[in-house]
């Protein structure tokens, strides 16, 4: 129950990597992403916050480096057979360490494709690693190497991903239950995270974003939370997860009957996230997608509402965020492909009037289009 795909799809994960790590130049791989690990291992874990890496060789083997507290981590959630540990002390350098375990991979004075652009490896640490392996191997950037493999889902992730899209719809009829005049923001929080996690989900990659009043007009986390009063508005942005795999929703629900003018706003962006779906085509660049939400909302004169990007790629995502790419922003070249799982949000704030309008949905793209994993409705919610 720990380890969650077949161990031939990770076989199969581990020589596409292999093969597009050959394809690039590379003679190995020093993966530093928590992403990446688990996308090719299985390997479950926070400890990325401390310096680790996966080797990955051209021919396939394997082998990672990582602390003591992550061996049994790694046994008992990974298809790892060797894992090797450095030593917590004042003056420890695992990066010499890797070097070592390089060595005896044959890597010395070969080129080796560096996961650079990774929260596992900040720049103090990644200093010491180009440091540490200056002369000894030639160093490329291999960042986003495997994240071109993650966009297209396996039909088990797939299957994944639907079952997060039915945790996020549970996690919004809580939101939608109890979202009343003296409801507390608080409770309203527990009550979503609490749908998720009784139904065997885990902790999200992120925070859930909830918002009443003014800060309904906020899209990311803060501390503190209040009381809805009888006239009022919450923005909820947030995930179903399941096996680490995400599906996102985001809603304002009104408390009180809506001014005329939150009405227009929230018809606009059902109207902008129709157009996005009707743009979201196997063979389209993602940057269609934006243009789509563009394209409705500044017609109806809501240019400066609106943000400049209007959602992301989803799947096995770690701390500190769920957003993973492709984004949809003007000009994204990417093209869409059968098996990419992408959030739709249409993000509405009109600071003068201090009114919020978002809808979303989280959609896999199919060979003729996209089909939705969440079903909450788009209609605006008075409560």
């Amino acid at each position: 129950m720990h380890i969650h795909f077949s161990k031939e799809e990770f076989t199969a994960r581990q020589r596409a990597a292999a093969e597009a790590a050959v394809a690039a130049g590379f003679d190995g791989l020093l993966l530093f992403k928590q992403e990446s690990m688990f996308y090719l291992t299985g390997y479950d874990t926070f400890g990325f916050c401390f310096f680790q890496c996966l080797w990955l060789g051209a021919d396939g083997r394997m082998a990672l480096l990582t602390r003591a507290p992550d061996r049994r981590q790694a046994e008992f959630t990974s298809v790892l057979e060797d894992i090797r540990v450095w030593e917590d002390a004042a003056a420890a350098r695992p990066e010499n360490d890797l070097k070592a375990m390089l060595t005896e991979f044959g890597a010395k004075g070969g080129r080796l494709g560096v996961e650079w652009s990774a929260y596992g490896l900040p720049a103090a640490l990644g200093f010491r690693l180009r440091d540490a392996l200056d002369g000894f191997a030639d160093l490329g950037d291999a960042s986003g190497l495997v994240d071109r493999l993650r966009m297209i889902k396996s039909p088990a992730e797939l299957a994944y991903v639907r079952k997060a899209g039915e945790l996020a719809d549970r996690a919004y009829d809580e939101a939608v239950r109890l979202a009343r005049p003296g409801a507390f923001e608080g409770d309203i929080l527990a009550a979503m995270q609490g749908a998720v996690w009784k139904a065997g989900g885990d902790d999200p990659a992120n925070e859930f974003i909830i918002g009443s009043g003014p800060g309904a007009l906020m899209c990311r986390y803060y501390s503190g939370r209040r009381h809805l009063d009888a006239d009022d508005q919450l923005t909820l942005e947030f995930a179903g997860t399941w096996r680490h795999y995400h599906a996102c929703l985001m809603r304002t629900i009104r408390i009180g009957q809506p001014p005329g003018r939150q009405r227009y706003l929230h018809q606009a962006a059902v109207e902008a996230l129709d157009a996005c779906r009707e743009a979201l085509q196997p063979g389209r660049s993602v940057g269609d997608v934006f243009d789509a939400h563009a394209r409705v909302l500044d017609v109806r004169g809501l240019a400066e509402h609106r943000m400049n990007a209007c959602g992301y790629s989803l799947g096995a995502t770690f701390a500190p965020v769920w957003m993973d790419s492709p984004m949809f922003y003007r000009g994204n070249p990417i093209l869409a492909a059968p098996g990419m799982v992408f959030f739709i949000h249409i993000i509405v704030f009109d600071s003068e009037s201090g009114l919020a309008a978002t809808t979303g949905v989280t959609t896999v793209v199919t060979d003729t289009g996209n089909e939705p994993v969440t079903h909450s409705s788009t209609k605006l919610v008075v409560n």
